[in-house]
């Protein structure tokens, strides 16, 4: 797997960004009122957190091009908590505004940014510009599939599958050793060198799907040890950070 480089991150981020705003502009006050993918989460709590990220990341883009850092969210993860409780109630028209502006407003910082800013140093993750961008790539697309009306796993890209192999690596137990075999695809080896080795055969994003822990659409997975048929293996909580809502 190859890298994405800052220049097809930002274009990955504006094609995410136009699927949040587009179901967001499709969905009425009683579809927002609606459940999500995600347990006790209602549509209009997943795009009170979409619009809460987007605005954070900006945040973090904007202090990084003055040299400065700040915390991810306003009172850390239970002021996050907050303002997704708040917000979550608000009518279908309140919410595509504020997606909309919160959007623009991250796309504009991360537009703004020359090759050195990508890499200027922020809080999120004790990480640089990039992986803010990454991160809110990974929260635009999840998230879009969360909200349930019918954009599931099997629309994600191939570039964006392979990154959350990479990503999500750190999802497989210690001593275990996951071999990701992608339909078509090569193969992909995570976890421990030498541990207890699991197949994991499927379609790409059935496979990505999983390690996210989204519920893979295409029914193609299989998992096998030993050449024999297993269960699919548990996996780890999602890497430590500010997580995608589970």
């Amino acid at each position: 797997m190859t890298s994405i480089t800052p220049e097809n991150l930002l274009e990955e981020l504006r094609r995410a960004a136009d699927v949040v705003t587009g179901i967001a502009a499709s969905l009425d006050d009683a579809a927002v009122a609606a459940p999500s993918e995600l347990p006790r989460w209602t549509r209009g709590h997943v795009l009170a957190h979409v619009t809460g990220i987007a605005n954070a990341m900006a945040r973090q883009v904007e202090y990084s091009t003055r040299g400065e850092r700040i915390e991810l969210y306003d009172g850390g993860f239970e002021g996050r908590n907050r303002a997704i409780e708040l917000a979550a109630g608000h009518s279908g028209e309140q919410h595509r505004t504020a997606v909309g502006d919160a959007v623009d407003r991250t796309l504009a910082a991360f537009g703004s940014l020359d090759e050195e800013g990508w890499q200027a140093p922020i809080t999120f993750r004790d990480g640089v510009v990039y992986d803010g961008g990454l991160a809110l790539w990974r929260e635009l697309t999840i998230h879009a599939t969360d909200l349930g009306t019918g954009r599931g796993p099997e629309t994600w890209s191939r570039p964006f599958c392979e990154h959350l192999f990479d990503f999500l690596a750190a999802r497989v137990p210690e001593g275990e050793r996951f071999v990701l075999q992608p339909l078509g695809l090569p193969s992909v080896t995570i976890g421990s060198a030498g541990g207890r080795s699991t197949a994991i055969n499927g379609m790409l994003t059935d496979i990505a799907a999983w390690l996210a822990g989204r519920t893979p659409t295409l029914g193609s997975l299989r998992a096998t040890a030993a050449a024999d048929g297993v269960e699919l293996p548990a996996l780890l909580p999602w890497p430590a950070g500010v997580p995608v809502a589970q």
